[in-house]
């Protein structure tokens, strides 16, 4: 499977190390575990990316990180095993507790969650501690990613 990840031009040589995800935590990881969040279309990474953003922030550089997942690497969660307040914004403790303990399992790269923008979509989260990370990784490609400024009009 192809996943995507946006990130600022000056972060790019680090887009897969997980270290934001590790400093900050995220909707689906406590802070102290290193995840690398990314998405199953370009489209995606860019509302996920902008959800985030103030408007001035549109105009850096940005790098399109692309990766292809071995398929057997992947494990999804579904509707069902999601707990009720899952979209819930700020992110409840409950997601954080089950990609925090999914990380810590190690039993597969990626976790495939429904994005919280568009439940339709999917977002992986990426295990660099994973023993599979390295060679997977080393495949990316980076390339030159500006956003249209129209975007935060």
């Amino acid at each position: 499977m192809r996943v995507f990840r946006l990130v600022k031009e000056r972060f790019a040589d680090n887009a897969l190390d997980g270290s934001g995800a590790k400093v900050y935590g995220g909707r689906w990881n406590r802070k102290g575990h290193a995840t690398v969040y990314t998405s199953d279309s370009i489209a995606l990474a860019v509302l996920e990316l902008l959800v985030h953003l103030h408007r001035s922030e549109v105009l850096n550089r940005y790098r399109l990180v692309t990766l292809d997942l071995p398929d057997e690497e992947i494990l999804v969660l579904d509707d069902p095993g999601l707990p009720e307040d899952w979209r819930d914004d700020p992110a409840p403790v409950s997601t954080a507790a089950i990609g925090t303990a999914w990380l810590a399992g190690g039993q597969s790269l990626a976790l495939s969650v429904p994005s919280v923008l568009i439940p339709q979509q999917r977002n992986l989260l990426l295990n660099p501690a994973h023993a599979a990370s390295g060679g997977v990784f080393a495949t990316a490609t980076l390339q030159q990613f500006d956003l249209d400024p129209r975007l935060v009009r």
